[in-house]
């Protein structure tokens, strides 16, 4: 229960996984997540693309859709480890991927970015279309978790009755500040990864659209602001990156959301930016629950447990919500 608009973490790893780095790294590699194998689907979006999704079905009238991170997908161990939890504990879950996240380049010359909240809304109308919920929940790890709240504060006034609540996990709220963290050295493992990935689905494209977009010097791009400029603010029409992380942050977003929502923010995320910690705004609206424990750094919440905790308390704040 919470007695405060800040809740006291009670996220305690051992000493030796408490290093941000190593909360962030090691669940990736030492993990095994053994979920049931999901049923698949595609369904085509309004602009005539195409989305890739799994299902895990058991009956239920809950449905929980779990968002992933920048250049994850619907497989990975997080999103994986999430839907098990739920769906051992009685919900449907629904894992999707992005716009070029599935086994196949998706077909329009943009795939996604951090503010692009349409797909999300197009998943949640299929969901409700096939009559089957009469509660969904979110949940969100990163990019996702900002598309998550951002969609809840721009939908706020129109939001289908059956959304209840939401959690959104080491999430960079204001994109501004969490780019110039990701430029410094002590994230370039990290940074270097996300650019080459990138300049993979880059490289696809430019042979799609030789005329939107090429690699020439593709080298020279070290940051997201290099690569927000020149690909990510041209391809879905924002002026510069600064224009773009200002529209697509979902800080901004967070006073409209009216449902009852939990971010959890470690503070040794390294991904993170300051102002990706907004304490005071969580002090002045009853349904912002705000958790930021000392350890967990990106996405990781690993003490050697076959259940991440931030997955089980992902459930435990959903299920106090619904009860």
């Amino acid at each position: 229960m919470r007695d405060m608009p800040v809740v006291s973490s009670s996220f305690n790893p051992c000493i030796l996984v408490r290093f941000g780095h190593v909360q962030t790294i090691l669940p990736n590699i030492i993990r095994k997540v053994n979920s049931s194998t999901p049923q698949t689907e595609r369904i085509d979006t309004p602009d005539s693309d195409f989305l890739d999704m799994d299902w895990y079905l058991r009956g239920s009238k809950r449905l929980m859709i779990v968002s992933h991170g920048l250049e994850g997908n619907s497989r990975r161990l997080y999103m994986r480890g999430m839907a098990k939890k739920f769906y051992e504990n009685g919900f449907d879950v629904l894992a999707w991927n992005f716009r070029s996240c599935s086994l196949e380049m998706n077909r329009k010359p943009s795939f996604y970015h951090s503010g692009y909240t349409v797909d999300l809304k197009t998943i949640i109308t299929h969901a409700l279309s096939t009559e089957r919920y009469t509660e969904i929940v979110l949940v969100g790890f990163s990019m996702g978790g900002n598309i998550t709240l951002k969609y809840l504060g721009e939908e706020a006034d129109q939001l289908p009755i059956e959304i209840k609540s939401a959690v959104a996990i080491s999430v960079p709220v204001d994109l501004a500040s969490c780019s110039a963290e990701m430029a410094k050295w002590s994230n370039k493992i990290y940074m270097s990864r996300f650019i080459r990935q990138l300049g993979k689905k880059i490289a696809i494209k430019s042979k799609m659209y030789p005329d939107l977009m090429h690699l020439d010097n593709y080298h020279e791009v070290k940051n997201f602001k290099d690569f927000d400029d020149r690909y990510t603010s041209k391809l879905s029409g924002f002026k510069d990156a600064e224009d773009y992380w200002a529209k697509a942050s979902s800080l901004p977003y967070i006073p409209k959301i009216n449902i009852p929502f939990l971010l959890i923010n470690a503070k040794n995320d390294s991904f993170l930016g300051e102002v990706s910690y907004p304490y005071d705004l969580a002090t002045k609206m009853p349904n912002f629950y705000l958790e930021t424990p000392d350890s967990g750094g990106h996405c990781g919440f690993m003490d050697f447990k076959p259940t991440l905790w931030s997955e089980q308390r992902a459930y435990e704040f959903i299920l106090s919500q619904l009860n």
